[in-house]
């Protein structure tokens, strides 16, 4: 990835760094840990094999496979443990009295309180970070040089705590405005937030990479991209399609588009555009068109919102539980007697280790949510160049290959890794059913288009 592996905190802080960081929502990327290398598009393989790997490429794929499924589950492990050490050692305690001590306005502490969080957390996660790009550069992925890299990880860090510091410590005043259902109206500022960060995500992105107007250089693509735009209904103008500069960081391939209404527009990466032909352009953009018209970001955001409402409520209950049967032990004091066990912001960590192993646990139920409408978006996007490019299985199959060849992604990876970390199908997966899927054979329709 162009950012460091995500560290495992509350859903709405994961939300925050998602929406706010360069994490572009790739079309065919086939896991949720995945990274970008340099490949050629491949042929369609046989039916059996529709994604495949020289054996050289293979074995890489295999090893580096291991290696960020290493990486991401024991640093998602190590982020819960971490919380815990602090709270036992009494960190976050020492903390709150720290901050008190500089500055007599609490929302001041609030701030230096929470903005500490994210820099504690931060370096907590860094040498899994560290290691994952290490080997992201040994394999042949990355370009980008080490200190370009710490360059964009303290972006990162800064806007997570512009961002993430005052989010949280609107969520701590809730608390301690409505002690007996914080969890309810935290839920309630969860959703909005969401979506703003959603439609400000493109606006952030110039922050971490170089953009050009894709005529600039691409004037035909741009021209084919239309035809799909035209085909989908997708309101994107040439003006909001862009090029990004990946190649000074990655060998990877991508497209994708991001933002809501005015926000909304088209990216292409330098890698991408002019080293795959542009007909795979086109299907990765139709899978991502596919994600607007299908209303996948409403119905996922709704999706959440229900489980949120759950998870906070269930998760105000364990930390009221937490506090109770440790809060001697970890300083957790409590000016009011009245209010919340988790109204001091020492305490307030509490509830975010709490939403953080829920999260934890229901990765699996996530990543299958998710994969869903991403193979709801592969059967869109195949349909959508049906009529614009001569054979759209061909296409669809190449680009799978290219895609995974480029990031070096398991042909055949581990059922309970699939399971547990794959937020999209497998590669092998999606060029399978590519490869067979042919709704307009014998005079049929698709699902989404008559014709």
């Amino acid at each position: 990835m162009i950012v460091a592996r995500r560290f495992l905190l509350p859903f709405c802080f994961v939300l925050l760094l998602a929406g706010t960081l360069p994490r572009p929502c790739a079309a065919l990327q086939a896991t949720a840990p995945s990274a970008p290398a340099a490949a050629q598009p491949a042929p369609a393989q046989p039916a059996a094999q529709a994604y495949s790997l020289p054996p050289d490429k293979l074995a890489k794929a295999i090893a580096l496979s291991r290696i960020r499924s290493i990486l991401d589950i024991t640093g998602s492990l190590w982020a819960l443990v971490f919380l815990w050490l602090l709270l036992a050692f009494r960190g976050w305690a020492k903390l709150e009295s720290w901050v008190q001590r500089i500055s007599r306005h609490r929302w001041l502490q609030g701030l230096a309180f929470f903005a500490a969080f994210f820099v504690l957390t931060t370096l907590a996660a860094i040498p899994f970070a560290i290691l994952g790009y290490h080997y992201e550069r040994a394999y042949g992925i990355s370009v980008q040089g080490w200190g370009s890299w710490l360059g964009d990880q303290s972006k990162a860090l800064g806007l997570s705590a512009l961002i993430g510091a005052p989010i949280l410590l609107l969520f701590n005043w809730i608390v301690r405005r409505w002690p007996r259902r914080y969890w309810l109206g935290i839920w309630v500022v969860t959703l909005p937030i969401l979506v703003l960060l959603l439609f400000v995500s493109p606006l952030l992105e110039p922050i971490f990479n170089q953009f050009e107007p894709l005529a600039k250089n691409h004037p035909a693509l741009v021209a084919e991209l239309e035809k799909v735009v035209a085909r989908t209904g997708t309101s994107i103008p040439p003006e909001r399609m862009y090029l990004m500069k990946a190649s000074l960081k990655t060998n990877g391939l991508n497209a994708y588009v991001s933002g809501l209404g005015a926000t909304k527009r088209v990216v292409v990466w330098d890698t991408t555009a002019g080293r795959i032909p542009n007909d795979q352009i086109l299907f990765i953009f139709g899978h991502e068109s596919g994600h607007y018209v299908l209303h996948h970001i409403p119905k996922i955001i709704a999706g959440w919102a229900i489980a949120l409402f759950f998870v906070y409520w269930g998760c105000a209950h364990a930390a009221a539980w937490l506090a109770r049967r440790f809060g001697s032990r970890w300083l957790l004091r409590n000016e009011q007697a009245q209010a919340a066990p988790v109204s001091t912001r020492a305490g307030f960590v509490v509830l975010l280790f709490a939403i953080s192993v829920v999260s934890f646990v229901m990765t699996p139920a996530g990543n299958a949510f998710n994969r869903h409408f991403e193979h709801q978006a592969d059967v869109y996007g195949q349909e959508a160049i049906h009529g614009i490019v001569a054979d759209p299985q061909k296409t669809a199959v190449a680009s799978f290959n290219a895609l995974g060849e480029a990031w070096l992604e398991d042909p055949n990876p581990s059922p309970f890794i699939e399971f547990w970390e794959y937020d999209h199908p497998s590669v092998q997966t999606r060029a399978n059913f590519a490869l067979h899927y042919d709704p307009w054979a014998n005079g049929g329709r698709g699902r989404f288009f008559d014709r």
